[in-house]
């Protein structure tokens, strides 16, 4: 059974996007490329043609990697979402007890994970202890580095 996970509709339109690229643009390609090494002569000794297979091998599995992760996905409103507690779509701003250093981190599904924007991937460490989580509360979370305990200060969308 795969497992659900939850998109953004911004995260939701970006998958869309590059699964309608592989299945038109992608597979183009790569048709071109196989027929150019076919051209090319005897196909029992060329190597162009069996790294053009290989890779159209390799697409395919991607398409149908991404056709289920789609199957699986689902939409969350996230107007009708509770903000008392640490959810999947949260952003909540964290202060590290120790240092008193702050953060702001939105939980988002793996794929959509960026932090360069703040974005953390529900599955990472850091947002499995924060989930369920209410403001004020503190956790102690281990990470690479050893264990921290942070505070939440704010949860929103």
């Amino acid at each position: 059974m795969t497992e659900v996970t939850y998109y953004t509709q911004d995260g939701l339109d970006k998958l869309k996007e590059e699964l309608h690229h592989m299945k038109t643009t992608g597979r183009q390609l790569i048709s071109k490329a196989i027929a150019e090494a076919r051209d090319k002569g005897d196909l029992s000794e060329n190597a162009e043609y069996d790294a053009a297979k290989e890779a159209q091998g390799l697409h395919e599995a991607k398409i149908a990697k991404l056709e289920t992760t789609l199957s699986t996905a689902r939409l969350i409103d996230e107007s009708k979402l509770d903000t008392s507690k640490v959810l999947a779509l949260s952003i909540v701003k964290i202060k590290n007890v120790k240092n008193g250093a702050t953060m702001s981190y939105q939980l988002v599904a793996e794929s959509e994970a960026d932090l360069k924007t703040g974005k953390i991937s529900v599955k990472s460490p850091i947002a499995q202890g924060l989930l369920g989580k209410s403001v004020g509360d503190k956790t102690e979370i281990q990470v690479p580095a050893g264990k921290i305990e942070f505070e939440i200060l704010e949860i929103s969308r």
